[in-house]
């Protein structure tokens, strides 16, 4: 970008996934080509993007939240100068271990990578041919459930999910990392009916999914929980305890299976001493590691995931289910184990205050 009225010298950049606060893009997203794509990115950054001028403000295509990189930072902008000073991945100056760097121990890519990749290549589908989100009373929506072939999600905060759900659904909170883990955990072969706290939050959920290829939502709960309950169809709950709970459950005699389902990077810098670390995500495919019977404790950075890690337990028939209220963040703020360093980035709870700021026009409409 050149403000010709003041300069022929470039005052910034868009680097679209090339370059991130505090971080650089992801090559391994396309495994079979990854150092191929590593080496062409070193001389993006070296050779081009770190010969501008210190001042070049530069506006990256993502920002915290976001699985295009390993640990983006929280700001939304940064400058040249800033990014070669203490950027971590352009402090790497041998081209082979920066290749090495970007291609191992990388986070694993969500589901809806190669297939967003494939609808890019192919053309999306147009809004207009997309499924009509409808309105749908308890009875209603009974009926489209029992007709077979339908995910259930549920999109509101994991207090409220918490406390009454209906079975089998997929949980989601809209004021979470909602987009990254819709795209990544969801079904997109059938179609989804979906409970949020009003219209206005089930459109917004609709959006966002739609923006990471998922496309099938095609009817919500007009009322809510509140309504379906009143209908009086079956519901059922998770029960939620607090870190100080947590600590004499630990301290004391209760036999239990504490199952921690942050990144093994978020795991690897602080946990708790006896927790099984399973990855939300994987859980949909490692849950038979578990035992079905026992007592499972789910924690995370916040409560947001490890809720999620619940509502798939339940799927596959955990009933014995605890979360975590406040996660690990809670736990470490009670003063039972230091601070995660890391917990901040990439699906922590930085973001969720980070993505709430993105959301506001939501809230003025």
């Amino acid at each position: 970008v050149i403000d010709k009225s003041r300069s022929d010298s470039p005052i910034g950049v868009f680097v679209g996934d090339t370059l991130f606060v505090g971080d650089v893009g992801r090559p391994d997203l396309f495994p079979d080509m990854a150092e191929e794509l590593a080496g062409k990115l070193y001389h993006s950054l070296h050779d081009k993007l770190l010969k501008m001028p210190d001042y070049v403000e530069v506006y990256p295509a993502h920002g915290a939240g976001s699985l295009c990189g390993r640990a983006m930072g929280a700001k939304w902008r940064t400058t040249i100068g800033y990014e070669r000073n203490f950027n971590p991945v352009l402090q790497i100056k041998d081209k082979s271990e920066f290749i090495e760097s970007l291609t191992q121990d990388m986070p694993p890519a969500p589901d809806h990578f190669s297939r967003c990749s494939d609808i890019n290549r192919h053309g999306p589908a147009l809004v207009t041919d997309l499924p009509i989100m409808e309105e749908l009373s308890p009875g209603q929506f009974e009926e489209r459930m029992s007709a077979g072939n339908i995910e259930l999600l549920d999109a509101r905060g994991y207090h409220a999910f918490a406390g009454q759900h209906i079975p089998g659904v997929w949980h989601l909170d809209l004021n979470g990392n909602f987009p990254a883990f819709a795209g990544w955990v969801l079904p997109t072969d059938k179609d989804i009916l979906l409970i949020a706290d009003d219209y206005k939050k089930a459109l917004e959920a609709n959006t966002w999914a739609r923006r990471v290829g998922v496309d099938r939502i095609v009817g919500y709960l007009d009322g809510g929980m509140v309504a379906w309950a009143v209908a009086g169809f079956k519901t059922t709950h998770i029960e939620l305890t607090s870190a100080e709970d947590l600590h004499d459950m630990i301290t004391g005699t209760t036999s239990f299976v504490l199952l921690d389902v942050r990144t093994p990077l978020e795991y690897a810098d602080t946990h708790i001493k006896g927790a099984i670390n399973i990855p939300v995500a994987e859980l949909r495919t490692r849950h038979h590691e578990l035992n079905k019977d026992k007592t499972t404790v789910l924690i995370c950075s916040s409560g947001n995931r490890s809720t999620l890690g619940a509502s798939i337990l339940k799927q596959h028939g955990f009933n014995d289910v605890y979360n975590v209220a406040g996660g690990l963040s809670g736990y470490s703020a009670a003063g039972y184990i230091r601070e995660c360093r890391v917990c901040v980035n990439p699906h922590g709870s930085r973001f969720f205050s980070n993505f709430s700021e993105v959301k506001r026009h939501w809230d003025a409409q």
